[in-house]
């Protein structure tokens, strides 16, 4: 396996870097309970996932609950209303060109070193996905060959449980499904383990997807933000962002979309990657591997099926282009 290396390194580093970022340490021993019922609802909503899973461990020489580990580390995480900043900004507009789905990669951890680029093709179809992703994670965001882009949001809200992790779902959209309405009709009946939101866009149609304990909330538009607190006044009062995070959620919003209405919906996508480079919306690094930053920027062109990312800090890094076709 390509990554074999890297997988061992990354859950030797401190259990993937969970002990570096936890108030409290845990232990594979420890999380055993949790990542079986994790696995329990994996498998009996995304059987081909849950063996690809399987697969991965065999194929990296790991464990099955260590490849597990990877998939829910996110959750295993959690959320602290006093601690947790929120991470990343999405955006979404609709030009002549078509659409394209932007937005920064914000998470603690320092994972900038972790990020990779998946290319998935599969036996069953001919649909083909790239995925941009972190190490031994089988899902995060990214678009497919018909046209459909899915990027994320954290929110915080409602109860986090054992059920199917937001990027293993995101990967599980972009596997079986063509346009927004499908990927609507698969949600409205999954059990997600976690709040996010979901930015998706295909040929005729954005959303925006809000999630928290088993409701979603969808908005549609030609242009579309969000940053980390909710936007539905359906879920406002779940939301558990403090005061200082929500703060520079609103602040990372209000500049991005000022910074769209100054593009008047013709911004190319070497202008949506210098937006995503500016504060407030590009999160610096204050030091503290607590703390989110922005370890990346991403634009998709779902319609050319191209993925445009900088990794790290992207004020300082280069644009890499990949594409869907092999």
């Amino acid at each position: 396996m390509a990554l074999r290396r890297q997988i061992r390194s990354f859950l030797d580093d401190d259990l993937a870097r969970l002990n570096r970022v936890l108030l409290q340490q845990t232990s594979l021993s420890a999380l055993e309970p949790e990542i079986a019922a994790y696995r329990r609802e994996i498998a009996a909503a995304t059987p081909s996932l849950a063996e690809e899973i399987d697969g991965m461990a065999e194929g990296a020489g790991i464990s099955p609950d260590e490849a597990m580990l990877l998939q829910i580390r996110r959750e295993v995480m959690g959320y602290s209303r006093i601690t947790t900043a929120g991470d990343c900004t999405t955006l979404c507009q609709r030009g002549e060109g078509g659409p394209v789905l932007a937005q920064t990669i914000d998470l603690n951890g320092n994972l900038e070193d972790q990020m990779v680029i998946l290319r998935i093709a599969h036996r069953a179809h001919s649909r083909r996905v790239l995925l941009l992703s972190f190490t031994g994670l089988l899902g995060y965001l990214g678009l497919n060959s018909d046209g459909l882009a899915i990027g994320l949001n954290l929110v915080l809200g409602g109860t986090w449980r054992p059920g199917i992790p937001p990027y293993l779902a995101i990967r599980h959209l972009l596997d079986t499904c063509s346009d927004i309405e499908s990927c609507l009709g698969w949600l409205s009946g999954a059990q997600l383990a976690s709040s996010r939101s979901l930015l998706l866009c295909d040929a005729g149609r954005s959303v925006i997807v809000e999630l928290c304990d088993g409701k979603l909330s969808v908005r549609d538009g030609a242009t579309l933000v969000h940053t980390n607190h909710f936007l539905s006044e359906e879920f406002v009062a779940m939301d558990q962002m403090n005061p200082f995070s929500r703060n520079s959620s609103m602040r990372r919003l209000d500049a991005c979309v000022a910074q769209l209405e100054s593009l008047d919906g013709k911004g190319s996508a070497g202008d949506l990657m210098t937006l995503l480079c500016r504060e407030p919306i590009n999160v610096p690094d204050t030091g503290n591997i607590r703390r989110e930053k922005t370890v990346g920027a991403v634009v998709l062109l779902p319609k050319d099926g191209e993925l445009h990312v900088r990794r790290g800090d992207p004020a300082l890094a280069q644009t890499e282009k990949f594409c869907v076709d092999m």
